[in-house]
Parts: structure tokens; sequence; C-alpha cells
């Protein structure tokens, strides 16, 4: 067991890929009307309490958020306090200059609340649309991260590499008024990715979507080993994990299991995902499993378990999944943030 850091604050956040809902005749909505809900959700999770919302780069008609730091300046007009981020931005199929662009951009007209979660991107969607070879997955990750992190350390900038043009004494704008936005190494079980994190000074996001969770935990003992290694001081580590609440486990369950089985089969043709039963559901929604879905207490009790087994201090719910109406994800945002969050403070301090 690894007790969260006492140093790093307890942070509770809400992620989204931005899944087209269903109206109330059960039509879906259109790409346009999905993205004006997200910020309305954005905005929501701000007036519930909540530390942050990131919303995860994708590019397929069910997932329409390919430009996630647009909405989020968009949210970010509409609110004072809660954090914005990615979650993830796929470094991969993308520039890290352009990265740095948008999210320092978004730093500035947020007043500071900008985050950066990187991904090497478990969905692939990018790569053919940007013309990039899945060949070079790994190359292109490890050095699109090296020269992010010399981004981030402000100043002109020389880097030189095979997958862009090389930087020599290049000063990108705009400069971070605070000096430096919090950037995290999404990782979903590469030991690799875990010490690319610690070596190039990002905090660990672990991208927890299946089995036990407390599998993760020899990650955040590896990583803080990495940093210490490294002479890096320590870092915060967070789980991003899908879910969905509602006001009892059976309603819970009821709303959100079939569109979970309807949408894991279907990315099961391209990701070779197991088709779940109804068995296997209620098993990952269970104590043991890597699905929070229930009520209040049961969704707070199972996150502040897992956060003490992992080590984190940082939790972010996956909320929604292709198919839930706009109002059932609104409910969803404030149960999370007026019931789950301050048991869950409760149970950990």
């Amino acid at each position: 067991m690894n007790a969260p850091d006492p140093q790093f604050p307890i942070v509770l956040g809400l992620d989204t890929f931005g899944d087209v809902a269903r109206d109330d005749h059960g039509r879906l909505v259109s790409h346009a009307q999905a993205i004006r809900n997200l910020v309305e959700e954005g905005v929501q999770a701000e007036a519930v309490g909540l530390d942050f919302f990131g919303i995860g780069e994708h590019h397929t008609p069910d997932m329409p958020l390919s430009a996630a730091d647009v909405v989020l300046g968009a949210i970010a007009a509409r609110t004072e306090r809660i954090r914005l981020g990615s979650a993830v931005t796929v470094l991969s199929s993308d520039d890290p200059v352009r990265v740095f662009q948008r999210y320092s951009t978004l730093d500035a007209v947020s007043n500071g609340r900008a985050e950066v979660i990187l991904g090497r991107g478990s969905s692939v969607d990018s790569f053919p649309l940007f013309g990039y070879d899945l060949a070079d997955y790994e190359e292109l990750f490890e050095e699109k991260t090296n020269l992010f992190a010399e981004l981030l350390k402000g100043g002109p900038v020389t880097w030189h590499g095979k997958t862009r043009a090389a930087l020599v004494d290049q000063d990108v704008v705009p400069h971070v008024e605070s000096g430096r936005f919090p950037a995290w190494v999404g990782v979903g079980g590469s030991p690799q990715s875990v010490v690319r994190a610690a070596r190039y000074g990002f905090s660990l996001m672990l991208a927890i979507i299946g089995g036990s969770p407390r599998r993760f935990a020899p990650f955040s003992e590896l990583f803080a080993h990495a940093l210490k290694q490294l002479g890096q001081p320590a870092r915060p580590v967070g789980v991003h994990s899908p879910g969905h609440v509602a006001h009892t486990d059976e309603q819970a369950a009821e709303e959100f299991w079939p569109h979970y089985l309807e949408v894991i089969t279907q990315v099961s043709r391209t990701r070779g995902f197991r088709i779940p039963t109804k068995e296997s559901f209620m098993h990952d929604i269970g104590p043991d499993g890597a699905l929070y879905v229930g009520s209040p207490e049961t969704v707070a009790q199972k996150i502040a378990a897992n956060m003490t087994a992992v080590g984190a201090t940082r939790f972010d719910l996956k909320y929604g999944i292709g198919g839930l109406s706009h109002d059932k994800l609104m409910t969803n945002i404030e149960l999370f943030g007026t019931k789950v969050a301050p048991q869950v403070r409760e149970l950990l301090a």
C-alpha cells in the first residue's frame, strides 16, 4: 500500500472525450451541439467545486474533439478558478512547438490555469490523418517529449532530431507568465513510459481503464525511484479512470451498461478489447475493477481506496460515454462535485 504523498494537495477532477450524446428523443446530437454541451459541462464542473476539467483529443465521428484547446478556451472565458487541460494530447502526431503555443495561450486567457497531459495515443486515428507512420510510434513520442521538455524550460531553445526541423536559439512565444504550466505524461502500462516521465521532469498520470487498479502501484514506486535516481524532485501521481455517478448503484449501472457494451464492442474491432458481458461488467464496477460506476458513496469509497493503494494524490473521473444524454452527464458532474469529492477528501484526510 502506498499512502498519497502529503506534500501534494488532493486534486479531484473530470476528464471527457466529448462523446456525442443523445437528445430527449434518443437521437444523436450534432457535433456542434456536442461541443456546446461540453462547454456547459466544464462550467458546471467549476460551479460544483471541482479542481480540474480535461478534454481528451480524438478524431472520430463519435468523439469529435479534435481541437480540445479551443473548447477549453471557451470554458476559461466563463470560469475563474478551475484548472483546464488536455486529457490527453496525442503528442506523437502533433508538433511540440504548436502544442506548447496552444497551451501557453490557454494559460494566458485563463490567468494561469492551463495544464497538459501528453500521450503516445492508444487511439491512433491521428496518425494517418496527419501523415505519420505507426512504425515510428516510439521514436516520435521520445523525440517530441524531449523537445516539449525543453520548451517548458522557457527561453530560447536549441534542439535537433529526426522527426521535425531543428531549432537554433529559437524564442517560442507566447511566454508563460507563471514560468511553467503543469505537464503530465499519461501512461497505460509501460514501465519505459514511467521512466521517461521521470527523466524529462513530468508528473505521472496513470490511465487505468481495465483490471485491478492495485496492479499499478509498482508504477508509482518505479516513478518515485526513478526521480530519486535522476536527482529530480518528487512529483505527483494521478489516476484517470472511467465511470458514471447516479443517485443509486442500480441507477448508475442501468444507465451506463448498454452504452458501455455498445462502445466497447465497436472499439474492439480495431483495438482488440474483450467484449464485456453483464457478469464481467458487474466485476469491473465492483471493488477490484477499474470502472467507477455507482452512487456517490460507492464511488467515493472506491476512489479513496485506490488512491491510497496506488499512492496517487489526484483522481480524474473520465465521465460520459457515447449515447448518454447531456442531462445525465450534468447530473453526474453535480453528484461528483457535491457528493463524491467531499467524501473522498474526508476519507483521505
